[in-house]
């Protein structure tokens, strides 16, 4: 009996000891302006523990006590604290203060806030590192993400899990933004109108996205524009850039004061160079011109007043000389030979600005009242005819020989003038937002075009009566329309009893209404992210809504065949296309060898109703002009982000899907259906120096579904080879001056080379048509660039 009483005296003891050895850690993390800091990581790394605050910026944890216990603090987008405990004891309250932290290092997985709703933040810093053809960086780090493709090097445009182009919302500060409308091939693409020089942040989603964005059903990108702000008790601060290539040109130049941030930048794009390694040679003249101020102007802590202005001035001229193709299988090679004249001359002047005003009415509220306007006028005009030959090159019979000539006169003037007036609020656990927006929008399209073709003296369609073109189109359009939108929603922000489950819950409706064709549209959404209680690490993300593609221009251009001459009316009762989105994400971010990565994954289907049939050639998208489909499209998108290399980020992007339109009693794939896509951007320095950077991007795609010109969609029978392009990019630190110790003006000056279309591979961009006597067409792809070395300069101060 004694030894069982010493015995659980010992371990009661023991017991006393343990606890007495520990103690407990609480209090609240605040930023500056003394609001609770949500999220927060709490850690002892020594011991191995981590928290979170909650959504009031509170925490607890149970930690061993020791001689001295040191806790780390730290929240993306501020300075990470660091606090020592001399032998805590009992229960301990510590209150702390983060400060907000503009200057995150380029190379930290750090740098991406934790996703609980439908868009992703994605680190502005990666725009330095891409290597581009078409110059565009921000569209160039869009075409890399998971469910996001694109077939042309040249074109700043992508698909977004089987849309087409005209479905992906752009806004700029809270704006919606306009492209030309003519534009349809790569060639004629100019400079897009985000400045990558201007951004500060970058979200993007591929769906389920909130009801704050517009009626689009594929995907909403949302830019906003850095503010200059003097740190460290400074009055005046400023940036700037200066570079050039073989490609273009940039300068870039902002300052900032306590009040007042302004950012201006002229940029200069020129595609001669990659066009010379194209397999049509002759006398390419693009040249795109691009002009961007952004004023952000605080003349205290009530008011805010924002103005952008953008005129963009591109030209494309090209007379073509001569080409050379040679396409087909091992066992049979084809060889088509055509000489050309006439010449190509095309001009888009777009001009583009807002003025925003915002009122403060607390530190939580705000009302701001926004107008904007987007003007165009643009114009494509061309005359070119090819000679052709067409033959097999093992038994040199001649399969075809003859004549095209096409012609175009398409002229085409827009305006859209709108005004939005926005209320946001937020509190400690909703965030809440709305806003009533009008749009006037002004079309003016006058279009002309024909093609004659020629085969071994016959007419291209020959009747033996009349002479026809293969085909002929007018146009003469004017659309005057009004536009009324209408929006809500609220991000809520709770937790689980005991605050263990962090849940996000983002909830909203859109409406609006379009007087042309008197229609008015309801759209709900909805989406839920969860931060369970048995990983802080893991995030599940739900997302469902009903989306729309409101018709505009391109999408209400209805035709009619009449004696041969196609003419292009707008159908006035054509309807919204509709989507209804069901999206599962889940997110992980763990690490591996001390490095951070981030592994995500969404599964989503689409159901779609009251589709307009379109093709595609090239970059330009041609619809039916009235809504006669259905169908589907559904896949998995997977991402891993991280640290590959130690000190700097990367990431692996592979995606699946599968797409179906029911059209005319028929099943087909839709035009924009691509089965699988996996893109690789990687990052590494060279051994024993930090001063050479080298990236990689790697991007393999499914080829598109396509058929003949100018023929039935249901004939949409063949599919393109895949794309696959390999560019490389090298970069030399030639000046490190970031923590100005030099006496120069200068920050950095990086040296660069891009090796564009490493292995030289031909990927197939469209094709050419030639058509015999008999009727019988063949294909003859058009190649996008090849091998091409582009040379860098840049100077950063």
């Amino acid at each position: 009996m004694k030894r069982t009483i010493l015995f659980i005296t010992i371990i009661w003891l023991s017991a006393l000891q343990a606890i007495a050895q520990q103690f407990i850690l609480q209090g609240k993390v605040m930023d500056q302006d003394m609001n609770p800091v949500e999220l927060a990581t709490v850690a002892c790394i020594k011991q191995g523990k981590v928290t979170m605050t909650s959504l009031k910026g509170e925490y607890s944890i149970t930690l061993q006590s020791a001689d001295s216990v040191v806790i780390r603090f730290s929240m993306v987008g501020y300075k990470t604290k660091t606090r020592v405990l001399r032998r805590p004891r009992g229960k301990q309250t510590l209150q702390i203060q983060l400060f907000s932290d503009n200057t995150l290092s380029e190379v930290e997985v750090q740098g991406e806030r934790i996703q609980t709703g439908q868009n992703q933040e994605l680190n502005k810093e990666d725009l330095k590192k891409m290597p581009s053809a078409n110059g565009n960086a921000v569209e160039a780090l869009i075409q890399s993400q998971a469910g996001v493709s694109t077939h042309s090097e040249l074109s700043s445009q992508y698909n977004v899990r089987g849309g087409t182009f005209n479905e992906n919302s752009v806004y700029i500060n809270g704006v919606e933004i306009f492209r030309p409308f003519l534009v349809r091939s790569g060639q004629q693409e100019g400079l897009s109108i985000i400045n990558p020089y201007m951004v500060d942040r970058i979200h993007f989603s591929t769906g389920g996205f909130a009801a704050k964005y517009g009626d689009k059903m594929s995907s909403a990108l949302d830019i906003t524009y850095k503010n200059l702000t003097p740190k460290n008790g400074h009055k005046f601060t400023h940036e700037g850039n200066i570079s050039a290539s073989l490609l273009g040109a940039d300068t870039y130049f902002g300052f900032g004061t306590k009040k007042i941030s302004w950012l201006n930048s002229i940029r200069y794009k020129t595609n001669k160079y990659l066009m010379g390694s194209t397999e049509t040679s002759g006398e390419y003249r693009p040249n795109f011109l691009d002009f961007q101020t952004y004023l952000n102007y605080r003349p205290n802590e009530r008011w805010k007043i924002d103005i952008i202005g953008n005129i963009s001035d591109n030209h494309y001229n090209f007379k073509p000389k001569d080409r050379e193709t040679s396409f087909g299988t091992l066992e049979n090679i084809t060889n088509f030979r055509v000489y050309f004249d006439g010449e190509e001359k095309d001009h888009f002047l777009t001009y583009f600005g807002t003025v925003g005003l915002t009122r403060f009415i607390n530190k939580q509220t705000s009302v701001s009242l926004i107008g904007s306007a987007f003007s165009t006028k643009e114009q494509e005009t061309y005359d070119i005819q090819g000679q052709y030959w067409l033959d097999d090159t093992e038994t040199t019979q001649n399969l075809g020989v003859g004549t095209y000539f096409q012609h175009t006169r398409n002229y085409l003037k827009a305006n859209v003038l709108s005004a939005k007036l926005m209320l946001q609020h937020k509190s400690k656990k909703h965030e809440v937002e709305a806003g009533l927006n009008w749009k006037k929008e002004h079309v003016e399209e006058n279009s002309l075009e024909y093609e004659m073709r020629d085969s071994a003296g016959y007419s291209i369609p020959h009747t033996g009566t009349d002479l026809n073109m293969i085909y002929s189109l007018k146009a003469q359009n004017t659309l005057d329309a009004n536009r009324i939108e209408v929006y809500a929603q609220d991000t809520y922000r709770f937790s689980s009893k005991g605050e263990h489950t962090h849940f996000t819950l983002n909830y909203g409706v859109r409406m609006s209404h379009w007087n042309f064709n008197k229609e008015t549209i309801l759209s709900p959404r909805v989406s839920l992210g969860i931060i369970p209680a048995y990983s802080e690490n893991t995030t599940f993300r739900i997302a469902t809504g009903l989306y729309y593609q409101t018709p505009f221009f391109k999408e209400l251009r209805d035709t009619t065949i009449t004696n041969g001459i196609t003419t292009a009316t707008l159908n006035r009762k054509i309807k919204s296309q509709q989507s209804i989105h069901f999206i599962l994400g889940y997110d992980y971010r763990f690490k591996l060898n001390n490095r951070r990565y981030r592994f995500s994954s969404e599964l989503y289907y689409k159901a779609l109703r009251n589709l307009v049939p379109y093709s595609v050639n090239n970059v330009q998208v041609i619809y039916y002009g009235d809504n006669k489909a259905t169908g589907h499209a559904m896949g998995l998108d997977m991402k891993l982000y991280g640290e590959f290399v130690p000190g700097t980020d990367s990431w692996l992007s592979l995606s699946l899907m599968n797409t179906r339109m029911n059209f005319n009693g028929v099943s087909m794939p839709l035009p924009t259906d691509q089965r699988y896509a996996i893109n690789l951007f990687f990052t590494d320095y060279m051994p024993g120096t930090e001063k050479w950077k080298v990236n990689l991007n790697i991007a393999v795609a499914d080829g598109l579904p396509f058929s003949a010109p100018h023929k039935e969609l249901e004939r949409n029978n063949f599919r393109a080879p895949a794309y696959r392009r390999v560019d490389l990019g090298m970069s030399y630190r030639l000046l490190d001056n970031e923590k100005r110790e030099k006496k120069t003006i200068f920050k950095n000056i990086w040296l660069g080379l891009d090796v564009l279309n490493l292995f030289d591979i031909n990927n197939v961009n469209s094709y050419i048509w030639i058509t015999d006597v008999t009727n019988q067409q063949y294909a003859v792809p058009n190649y996008l660039t090849g091998r091409q070395i582009n040379g860098r300069i840049s100077f950063d101060f």
